[in-house]
């Protein structure tokens, strides 16, 4: 059962609209500090490890000391008919204007020039937004255009033990990327600017809401590693021309590796020392696309997705699926990570669909606790601050830990062409495909870009449904297809559908309301922070590259 809140915040109900001045506190995710004493900054731009470590807890499964802290995600439907909670007289709900600025609150919307400088884009645009649950959110987004280089890069990440390594590689990557695709005159180019302290080319052109900040303390540590990265390049240039799966696979490896390497190393400045360790106890799965004309790379390491939205020639939608989940679901990743220890760690390698027991992805940047050996690991903590060395969960050791590393950061890359016929991309987090089926985005999504809105049968799912409660459900659903569309962005559509559909497969404004009136402590029971990146295609260039090349 959910716990009785202190009688000064009842838990939002559907009595009454919410009173004006607790608005801002709900939307700025700050609600539980009227009704108890957790003290959580949603605006905080580091994630606390000493604290945060036992509350982002859900991709982890401890042992028995922790496990209290470890529950599961409760039943939602078990929440909308609870109503012990208060009275009826100190029940409210949000009203729509109210639940549309939360909703659109983190949403961003990129629209490219129709001629970039250097070919026709066949990218139109895209739209982004994030929904938290936890506090602080630990997913990630970016998306930017290479400057030196053709194309975008676009980006989802969910951290995961906190939100510091989800950060980390949301600034990190796109430049690992970027650097891993410049022939080997540019680099050179670059290196010759920076020895000379001429002013440097610009690899990226950033595509940012004004929440997804970059931490300006460590950019010269980061600048240095990439660095030394793009040096070993120029050393180890071939002369062959750069392979995009071939320098997504190196770059995502070797941020990885630079941050284990900058944890294991240190820095004097006590500030960033603590950085770099948060970032590598902490971890992070990562869905990116490279978009190049025709030419679509997903490179995927972890649990969140990218979905193609198929337009058939009868205007219906399919979804196409453009990667796949590491984790115990995937028999071949299963298969995968047996391969690479002895046999005699068979039956302790993954317990209750976790990996070692413990962590859900099989795949993710950071998480040293499943790479480093168990002596490296005790010698970081004993050296390191005393936040970490007092925090019980960087000291805590996974079970049967035998022959690390457990955990790789390396993508699985899927290609594609692009037809006429894909309109659109789908990047987002977990936190949207545990409540939604992929055709159902493909769906919503598809009718939402093009504005023709197919009537779906009414499925009651085995409920008994009387004829005067059908007919309640065709009236509400005729008299909702007017402001069906009244969101401005691919993404927050996406996400209303995710948080308020009911069971039906409509969105009940009562249910939408109670999800995001939900104290922050309560939140991530019911689901996961949602991050979601809609990338809209040109179908007309696709089309004309379609027929040069025949």
């Amino acid at each position: 059962a959910i716990p009785v809140r202190s009688s000064r915040l009842p838990l939002l109900s559907d009595a009454m609209p919410a009173p004006a001045h607790l608005f801002p506190l709900i939307r700025n995710c700050e609600i539980s500090r009227i009704g108890s004493t957790a003290c959580y900054c949603h605006h905080r731009h580091l994630c606390c490890l000493s604290s945060h470590f036992a509350h982002s807890h859900f991709r982890y499964a401890p042992q028995k000391k922790f496990a209290a802290l470890y529950r599961p995600k409760e039943n939602f439907n078990h929440f909308i008919h609870t109503r012990d909670h208060a009275s009826a007289s100190q029940r409210f709900y949000l009203t729509p204007p109210q639940v549309n600025s939360i909703l659109k609150a983190n949403e961003y919307s990129f629209k490219v020039p129709e001629f970039d400088g250097k070919n026709v884009s066949s990218v139109l645009g895209f739209d982004s937004n994030q929904l938290p649950a936890n506090a602080p959110i630990e997913d990630r987004r970016s998306a930017a255009t290479c400057l030196q280089t053709r194309g975008m890069l676009l980006g989802v990440f969910d951290g995961h033990a906190g939100c510091a390594c989800a950060q980390a590689v949301s600034e990190r990557l796109f430049y690992y990327i970027a650097v891993s695709l410049l022939p080997h005159e540019t680099l050179l180019e670059i290196e010759n600017a920076v020895e000379s302290g001429r002013a440097l080319l610009p690899i990226l052109q950033w595509h940012k809401h004004p929440n997804d900040y970059f931490s300006k303390e460590a950019s010269k540590l980061y600048f240095n590693s990439l660095r030394t990265y793009w040096q070993e390049l120029i050393d180890l240039n071939s002369g062959e021309t750069t392979d995009v799966r071939e320098a997504l696979i190196n770059a995502f490896k070797r941020l990885d590796n630079d941050i284990s390497l900058e944890a294991q190393v240190g820095d004097p400045n006590s500030f960033l020392n603590y950085l770099v360790l948060r970032v590598a106890f902490s971890g992070a799965t990562a869905c990116v696309a490279h978009v190049d004309g025709v030419d679509l790379h997903i490179a995927n390491t972890g649990d969140s997705r990218a979905m193609l939205g198929v337009q058939e020639e009868d205007g219906s939608w399919s979804a196409v699926t453009l990667s796949y989940d590491h984790n115990a679901q995937n028999e071949h990743e299963v298969e995968r990570v047996k391969t690479e220890h002895p046999k005699s760690e068979e039956k302790t390698l993954v317990k209750q669909d976790r990996l070692l027991g413990l962590l859900m992805p099989f795949r993710a940047f950071g998480d040293v606790k499943f790479k480093w050996s168990i002596e490296l690991q005790k010698r970081v903590i004993e050296s390191g601050p005393d936040q970490l060395n007092d925090n019980e969960y960087t000291k805590f050791i996974p079970p049967n830990y035998h022959t690390p590393p457990y955990l790789t950061a390396e993508p699985e890359v899927i290609y594609h062409k692009l037809r006429p016929q894909d309109k659109f991309l789908v990047l987002a987090t977990d936190g949207l495909w545990e409540t939604m089926h992929r055709q159902d985005v493909a769906r919503i999504v598809g009718e939402y870009l093009t504005g023709v809105h197919h009537q779906q049968p009414i499925a009651v799912g085995g409920y008994k449904v009387t004829l005067g409660q059908m007919h309640g459900l065709l009236t509400e659903r005729r008299a909702r297809i007017s402001s069906v569309f009244e969101d401005q962005n691919a993404a927050t559509h996406l996400i209303r559908h995710a948080v308020g559909n009911n069971e039906f497969g409509t969105v009940d404004h009562e249910r939408l309301s109670k999800m995001l009136s939900l104290p922050e402590e309560l939140a991530r029971m019911y689901r996961d922070d949602i991050t979601i990146i809609v990338v809209q295609f040109n179908s007309h260039v696709i089309g004309a590259c379609q027929n040069e090349e025949l």
